[in-house]
């Protein structure tokens, strides 16, 4: 990556203002999940190890903005990272102001602090330069660990590292957001091939602009999800009571039109796994390209499971983002779940670069214990689609370069 990251700075005796994403999952207070603080270990320890002062910021949930809401407070993600760490990490509890700012004073090297959640101000949404000064003066160096935000402009995002930068303080990507960034772009500028995206979810209105981009890079686009009832619906296919965005199948059929005008195949479900309704227990039923009244498409059929995973496992770059059947209720988990396992093969057996693009196929990939039999798990649903889609991030341009 052209950007430097926090090794390229010598972080002794100097505080380190680090965004990282801790949107941990919480249930009655208790972290349910805390593979998104791992996965910041590798940036925390660099700059504790090598005599750092780290203070670490993070958002938590959908707070309104208006305060204090305990039930979305980061101290639960503090004691945890003690633990993790095997030593005291202190909590601040707010992230502005002046206990903030003494406890950052405070802090010896080898030191961290956790501040409280930073959306319980407006300010932060709103990407204030106010109260990114005042996040900005509690370090000397910035550093981005938190990709799961990057496509946001936050304050913590782009107005606090533009204020460190203003002063000449570093500001610099953790390992998280490098690895992330080098997986996803290089994948799509440089690809081995064949190149295999699978993109599913219920949306084809939030696919659209990274189909389109991909379209002249990858050999086969494989398309599941709730977003198939869309294209289905724009060829004049009966699609039953399936979950269709009818004001989106015009754009789906201009991009069937555009396929036909590329070198890439886009491949939709030839059968389907259907229920009279979205939830467990519900008559299911089996179907070809039709899908009758009475009943919705919930995953893609054995058929199309048994075409797709040949697909994949002939593929040398994979990117997944977004499931392709309703897999949080069985039997409707099967085509997920059998892709899933495609995308392992090819990538243990047969040396294939996987990225799971995060959100839902994360979850997915992480329930079906297959995580670390991919490449790349990525921890940005919403960020990583923007990579697909070609956008560039303010929060990583503004980085210091190499």
């Amino acid at each position: 990556m052209a950007k430097k990251t926090i090794v390229d700075v010598d972080v002794r005796g100097k505080r380190v203002l680090m965004r990282v994403d801790f949107n941990v999952p919480l249930q009655d207070g208790r972290i349910s999940d805390d593979r998104r603080i791992r996965m910041a270990l590798t940036s925390i320890k660099s700059v504790v190890d090598r005599g750092g002062r780290l203070i670490l910021m993070s958002h938590l949930g959908r707070p309104k903005g208006d305060g204090p809401e305990p039930a979305l407070s980061l101290k639960p993600v503090a004691d945890r990272l003690a633990k993790l760490l095997g030593k005291p990490v202190g909590f601040a509890p707010d992230c502005v102001g002046q206990d903030a700012q003494q406890m950052a004073q405070a802090l010896t090297d080898g030191g961290v602090l956790v501040l409280e959640n930073l959306r319980f101000h407006k300010a932060e949404k709103k990407g204030d330069p106010e109260f990114a000064k005042q996040l900005a003066g509690l370090a000397d160096v910035y550093c981005n660990d938190a990709f799961g935000t990057c496509h946001r402009e936050d304050a913590s995002m782009v107005a606090v590292p533009q204020a460190i930068g203003a002063r000449g303080g570093a500001k610099v990507a953790g390992f998280l957001v490098q690895k992330e960034i080098q997986y996803l772009s290089e994948a799509i500028r440089d690809p081995n091939r064949p190149f295999v995206a699978i993109l599913g979810g219920a949306k084809v209105s939030d696919k659209i602009v990274a189909i389109t981009n991909l379209l002249d890079k990858v050999d086969a686009i494989l398309i599941g999800g709730a977003m198939a009832y869309t294209f289905m619906l724009a060829q004049n296919k009966a699609v039953g009571n399936s979950r269709v965005e009818t004001d989106r199948v015009k754009e789906a059929s201009s991009i069937l039109d555009a396929v036909q005008r590329s070198n890439a195949q886009l491949m939709l479900p030839e059968d389907h796994v259907c229920g009279s309704e979205f939830k467990a227990g519900t008559t299911t039923r089996n179907t070809d390209d039709v899908i009758p009244d009475g009943f919705m498409g919930l995953d893609i059929g054995p058929r199309t499971v048994q075409r797709y995973c040949d697909q994949v496992k002939q593929a040398k770059t994979i990117v997944w983002n977004g499931p392709l059947g309703a897999f949080e209720i069985e039997p409707f988990d099967v085509g997920t779940r059998r892709v899933a396992h495609a995308i392992a093969e090819a990538t243990q057996e047969h040396g294939a670069v996987s990225i799971i693009g995060g959100g839902d196929s994360a979850a997915a990939i992480e329930q079906f214990g297959l995580a670390d039999k991919v490449s790349h798990v990525s921890t940005g649903g919403g960020a990583s689609l923007e990579m697909l889609e070609g956008k560039k991030f303010a929060s990583v341009e503004l980085l210091d370069d190499k």
